[in-house]
């Protein structure tokens, strides 16, 4: 792989035959992140994409810390996996985000690497008014609430340690499922936020990451059916392609057809955007706001 120079922002436009990008413009570190000897705050990370990090990077040898609501699927996830450390957290709550980051900070001073990757994901029917108006915006405390809370909790001791944030978009980010429009808003939320963030960040010493998945064999995608162009990604192939971009020094990580929605999104919008409305269009709900 070739590298053009690196200029006064940081940014490296660049091709990677090893990932046949067809999107060239690419964000790429200084240094690669090092991926053994961290200790890792995972949100969400009792199941799905975030578990699956954690395992992995549990493998690699670094202390793994995950969070999640449900308190059960927590003692799950310590019966199997006694090495990974386990939290109750909401992320939506923003005195959960205050007792977090109090609790951690105390345990673990080593914390280096945030990883914000909780997040749900809901079918809307905005031609139906919703008969609850809070539950509309769920999505969106949760998914860039918790994103711009966490990172603010945090920031103080990644800074200090000279750390790594992660943020988990998705590849919605550049072209929405018209079924679940607000999640997909969401993700262009943190897609914005995560670019201007490491902006700011780019003299303290911390490195700023986004994982942009595209659609993954988890819970939250389970209603999603493979075909109109949709295939689903294992979580084991999402974290193989995300840890051999990592190890490249990648900051916008897009797995999978990702890329191809990234380049899709620049040079043929009208086309991917109705093929996303023909998949799921069927998943709206009916009736219902």
């Amino acid at each position: 792989m070739r590298h053009r120079r690196v200029n006064s922002r940081g940014l490296t436009p660049f091709r990677s035959a090893r990932q046949s990008n067809p999107f060239p413009w690419t964000v790429v570190t200084k240094g690669l992140m090092k991926l053994k000897g961290r200790t890792i705050l995972i949100t969400g990370g009792s199941a799905g994409i975030g578990l699956a990090f954690a395992l992995k990077f549990a493998e690699l040898g670094n202390e793994v810390i995950v969070t999640g609501r449900r308190q059960a699927v927590l003692d799950e996830v310590k019966a199997k996996h006694p090495k990974i450390h386990t939290i109750q957290s909401d992320v939506a709550d923003p005195a959960q985000i205050v007792a977090l980051a109090a609790r951690v900070k105390a345990e673990f001073p080593r914390l280096d690497v945030l990883m914000n990757n909780a997040g749900i994901m809901l079918y809307k029917n905005l031609k139906a008014p919703a008969a609850d108006l809070g539950g509309l915006t769920a999505e969106m405390n949760i998914n860039v609430g918790g994103v711009i809370g966490m990172t603010s909790a945090f920031i103080d001791i990644l800074t200090a340690n000279r750390g790594t944030v992660i943020n988990v978009s998705s590849a919605l980010a550049f072209v929405p499922l018209p079924a679940a429009p607000i999640y997909c808003a969401t993700k262009a939320a943190i897609h914005s936020y995560t670019q201007s963030l490491r902006f700011q960040l780019e003299e303290t010493g911390v490195e700023v990451i986004e994982l942009m998945p595209p659609a993954v064999k988890t819970d939250l995608a389970a209603d999603l059916a493979e075909g109109d162009g949709i295939t689903l990604m294992t979580t084991d192939e999402l974290v193989k392609q995300s840890f051999a971009s990592l190890k490249m020094g990648i900051l916008e990580i897009r797995p999978g057809q990702a890329k191809q929605l990234a380049f899709m999104r620049r040079f043929a919008p009208d086309f991917i955007n109705r093929q996303l409305w023909k998949a799921s269009k069927k998943l709206v709900p009916v009736g219902v706001g």
